[in-house]
């Protein structure tokens, strides 16, 4: 009697055990999206990365005044930086001391080379001995930045238009200024 009772408690035991690993193996509905391996690690799309790692950052801060929190003004600025990235024709042409950059489009293009061309310009301004000039065209505008350092022209002729779009540390911090709704300065 003894040994039948054990026998029960023991197929019990296993029986319960067996639900719960059953149960347990039934995949979330994240696993059932994403399998059980290594996750990849990238969202698939560089702007949506870029607005989901400013979400992550806002989060993470207690204080986050969400009242303020502009997500769309970011989206704008990221679509106004593919749309010149990728759209946009840009001549670069040596001029005395540096490059010039005549940067045209069309349409959405258009307006994200003024609003581009125009920000940055004030921002590569800082940088210590260049001289920058950004002028409107029909249909873009020519950015010219020019130093008397000889030693920086080939730097400057080297970036090209992208490069000098691209160059400084601003970016990030612009982004996430965008993100909480904050002026820039």
């Amino acid at each position: 009697m003894r040994r039948h009772r054990f026998s029960i408690v023991v197929a019990v035991l296993v029986m319960t055990a067996a639900g719960s690993l059953a149960l347990g193996d039934q995949p979330t509905m994240q696993q059932h999206h994403m399998g059980t391996g290594p996750m990849p690690t990238q969202p698939g799309q560089d702007a949506f990365g870029a607005i989901q790692e400013i979400v992550r950052l806002l989060e993470a801060v207690p204080a986050t005044d969400w009242s303020k929190v502009d997500l769309e003004a970011l989206r704008e600025h990221l679509i106004d930086m593919n749309e010149v990235t990728l759209h946009a024709a840009a001549v670069n042409r040596p001029v005395e001391g540096g490059v010039a950059s005549d940067v045209t489009g069309g349409g959405r293009t258009l307006e994200a080379i003024r609003r581009m061309v125009t920000a940055q310009a004030r921002q590569l301004a800082m940088m210590a001995g260049w001289r920058v000039l950004a002028e409107p065209l029909p249909e873009g505008m020519r950015l010219t930045v020019t130093t008397d350092r000889v030693a920086e022209i080939a730097h400057i002729r080297g970036l090209g238009f992208i490069g000098l779009l691209a160059t400084g540390a601003h970016h990030q911090a612009h982004h996430l200024a965008l993100a909480r709704g904050e002026p820039m300065p």
